[in-house]
C-alpha cells in the first residue's frame, strides 16, 4: 500500500479503516503518518492528521512521544482544519505537572474566548487547558476566569457542553 499516494487524494471511511488498521500498534507506521502530516501538500497533510485522529487509545503513548512536534506545528499553523485536528490529538493526552509547555498553555488560554476562532478550536482548547491546569490551583483559577468570561458570549451547543463538563471537573478537583 502506497500511503503517500493514497493520502494525496480524497479518502473515505473504508480507506481510513484500512490505514488505521495498518498503523495501529506500529510506532514506525504512526511516525510515517506523522511525517506525512507535515507534508507541504495540504491534502496529504490533512488526510494524515485525520487518520491520526482515528487511532485507537492503545496508540496514545506513541502519540505522546510526538507531542512536542505536534505543539510546534500547531503554534505555527495557519490552516484552521489542521489546527483543529492537532488540538483534537493534543486534548486527549495526559499532561504531568512537570511536562507542560507554557507556550501551548498560553495558546489554549488565548483561544478559549477568541470569538474569531471556530467553535471546535475553542472547545478543544478548553479541554487541553484543563488537562494541563488541573495540577496547579493557581492555573485552575485562571482557567475558571476564562470560562466565566464565556457567559457574556453567544455559545454553540458544543461550547456549552465543553464549558459545563470542564466546570464540573473543576468542581470535583476542589472537593
Amino acid at each position: 500500500m502506497n500511503i503517500r499516494e493514497l493520502l494525496s487524494k480524497r479518502i473515505y471511511m473504508p480507506e481510513i479503516r484500512t490505514v488505521v488498521s495498518w498503523a495501529t500498534g506500529s510506532h514506525d507506521n504512526i511516525v510515517m503518518l506523522w511525517s506525512l502530516a507535515r507534508s507541504e501538500d495540504r491534502m496529504t497533510s490533512v488526510n494524515a492528521l485525520w487518520l491520526m485522529t482515528h487511532l485507537p487509545e492503545t496508540d496514545a503513548q506513541c502519540l505522546v512521544s510526538l507531542r512536542n512536534e505536534m505543539i510546534d506545528m500547531l503554534l505555527a499553523e495557519t490552516d484552521t482544519g489542521k489546527k483543529r485536528m492537532l488540538l483534537q490529538l493534543l486534548r486527549e493526552q495526559e499532561y504531568a505537572a512537570d511536562d507542560i509547555r507554557t507556550d501551548f498553555l498560553d495558546y489554549c488560554m488565548s483561544k478559549i474566548n477568541s470569538e474569531c476562532e471556530p467553535y471546535a478550536i475553542r472547545c478543544f482548547s478548553i479541554y487541553a487547558a484543563y488537562n494541563m491546569c488541573r495540577h496547579f490551583p493557581e492555573l485552575i483559577a485562571e482557567l475558571e476566569e476564562h470560562l466565566d468570561m464565556m457567559q457574556y458570549q453567544p455559545l454553540s451547543p458544543g461550547l456549552k457542553s465543553a464549558l459545563r463538563q470542564t466546570k464540573s471537573k473543576i468542581a470535583k478537583l476542589k472537593k
